[in-house]
C-alpha cells in the first residue's frame, strides 16, 4: 500500500479516535478523583473537545508534511549521489563520477567480493550494479544541458521520456505528462465533490490554492532559474542552519502538492466542527432574543394594564355623570394633540416647511402669505 494511501486512511481515523483519547487523558489530570466529569454533548464537553480536535488536526497536519519531506529526502536526487552541489559544472560532476565509479564499478566489487568471500556472484553483484547505473544515469542527465533542466523541474521520470532532445521538447513533455493531467483531475475532483455537497467549508479557498499552486508550478517548470523564494531564501536557510539538503524545483512542487492535499483534507475535518459551532452559537443568539422579546412583551403588558387601572382609578368619581366623563376625554384628547404631538420635532419641521411652502407659492395680497 503507498503511503499516500496510507495518509488517507490516517486522515480518515486517527484524529477523531486520537481526540477522544486526548480528551479522556485530559479529564483524567486535570480533574481531582471523585468531582464529576462534563458529560457527553454538554457546552463544557464540546468546547473541550473543539479545541483538542483542532489541536490534533494541526499536529497530524504538520507530520504529514513532515512525512512528505523525509519521503523526498529519502528518495535523494542525481546530485546527493554523486555528491556535487546544485551549481556544479560538467567538469566537476564527471570528476565526481570518475572518483565514484573507480569505488563502485560492478567488476571491482565483484573482485573484492570474490577475494574476501570466494564467491563471484550473489545479490551483492546485482546491488553493486544497479548503484553503478544509477550512477552512470546521475553523470548522463546532469551533464546534459536539456536533460539537467528538465530533471530539476520534473524529477528523475525524464530518463524515460523518449524522443525529446531540447529544453522545448522536454518542457511539453513535463506539462503534457505531469502538469496538466494532475490539474485538471484535481479541479475535476472538486467540482465533483462540490456537486455531491462535500467540501462546502472552504470551498472558495481551496480554488484559490489550486490555482495557486498551478500558477506556481507552471512559473517553476517554465522559467530558467529556480522560484526566487527557494534559491534565495529557503536553500540557504537549510544550508546554513541545518544538515538538510537543498531543495530541487521537483521536489518543492511535490511537497507543494502533498501539503495542499492535507491542507484540503484538514479543512474537511475542522469544518463541521467550526460550522457546527456557528450554528449553535447563532441559535442561541436566536433563542436569547426570542425570550428578550417575550420578556419585553410581558412588560408592555404590564404597564398597559397599570395604565388602565390608573385611569379607572381617576374616572371613578365621574363615572356617573357622562357629560363630564365625555368633557374629559375631549380635553385629554386636545392635550394630547397639543403638547404630544405639535410639540414633537419633526411635526414642528414639517409644519414650519408646508407653511413656508404656501407662503412661497401664494399669489400676492391673499392671506397667510405674511
Amino acid at each position: 500500500m503507498s503511503n499516500n494511501a496510507l495518509s488517507l486512511l490516517g486522515w480518515m481515523f486517527l484524529p477523531n479516535l486520537v481526540t477522544g483519547w486526548v480528551q479522556s487523558i485530559y479529564y483524567g489530570v486535570t480533574i481531582r478523583a471523585g468531582d464529576p466529569r462534563p458529560p457527553p454533548n454538554s457546552p463544557r464537553w464540546q468546547l473541550h473537545r473543539r479545541r483538542i480536535h483542532t489541536l490534533v488536526i494541526t499536529a497530524y497536519l504538520l507530520y504529514t508534511i513532515y512525512e512528505a519531506d523525509w519521503e523526498l529526502q529519502r528518495q535523494g536526487s542525481f546530485y546527493r549521489a554523486l555528491g556535487a552541489p546544485l551549481g556544479a559544472t560538467e567538469r566537476e560532476i564527471k570528476s565526481r563520477f570518475r572518483r565514484l565509479a573507480a569505488l563502485h564499478h560492478p567488476d571491482k566489487v565483484s573482485h573484492s567480493s570474490s577475494a574476501g568471500s570466494g564467491s563471484g556472484s550473489g545479490s551483492g553483484d546485482v546491488d553493486a550494479s544497479d548503484y553503478f547505473i544509477h550512477l552512470k544515469t546521475a553523470s548522463d542527465v546532469l551533464t546534459d544541458t536539456a536533460q539537467r533542466f528538465a530533471y530539476e523541474r520534473f524529477g528523475p521520470d525524464i530518463t524515460g521520456w523518449r524522443n525529446c532532445v531540447t529544453l522545448r521538447d522536454f518542457v511539453w513533455r513535463g506539462l503534457q505528462t505531469q502538469v496538466l493531467p494532475h490539474y485538471a483531475l484535481a479541479a475535476a475532483g472538486l467540482y465533483g465533490l462540490g456537486l455531491l455537497g462535500y467540501l462546502e467549508f472552504g470551498r472558495y479557498w481551496r480554488w484559490v490554492t489550486l490555482l495557486i499552486l498551478c500558477v506556481f508550478e507552471a512559473h517553476a517548470v517554465t522559467r530558467p532559474g529556480f522560484p526566487a523564494f527557494v534559491e534565495k531564501l529557503v536553500n540557504p536557510l537549510l544550508l546554513r542552519f541545518t544538515s538538510h539538503p537543498a531543495y530541487l524545483p521537483f521536489q518543492v512542487v511535490a511537497l507543494a502538492r502533498r501539503v495542499a492535499i492535507a491542507i484540503y483534507i484538514a479543512f474537511g475535518q475542522l469544518g463541521p466542527v467550526l460550522q457546527a459551532d456557528r450554528a449553535r452559537e447563532a441559535a442561541a443568539g436566536e433563542k436569547a432574543l426570542q425570550q428578550n422579546l417575550e420578556r419585553l412583551e410581558q412588560v408592555v403588558r404590564g404597564v398597559d394594564v397599570d395604565t388602565h387601572r390608573l385611569m379607572e382609578l381617576e374616572m371613578a368619581p365621574f363615572a356617573n355623570d357622562p357629560e363630564i366623563v365625555q368633557d374629559i376625554r375631549a380635553k385629554v384628547k386636545d392635550w394630547l394633540v397639543q403638547n404630544t404631538i405639535r410639540a414633537d420635532p419633526l411635526v414642528k419641521d414639517a409644519l414650519g416647511r408646508a407653511l413656508q411652502k404656501r407662503r412661497t407659492n401664494a399669489p400676492p395680497g391673499a392671506r397667510g402669505t405674511k
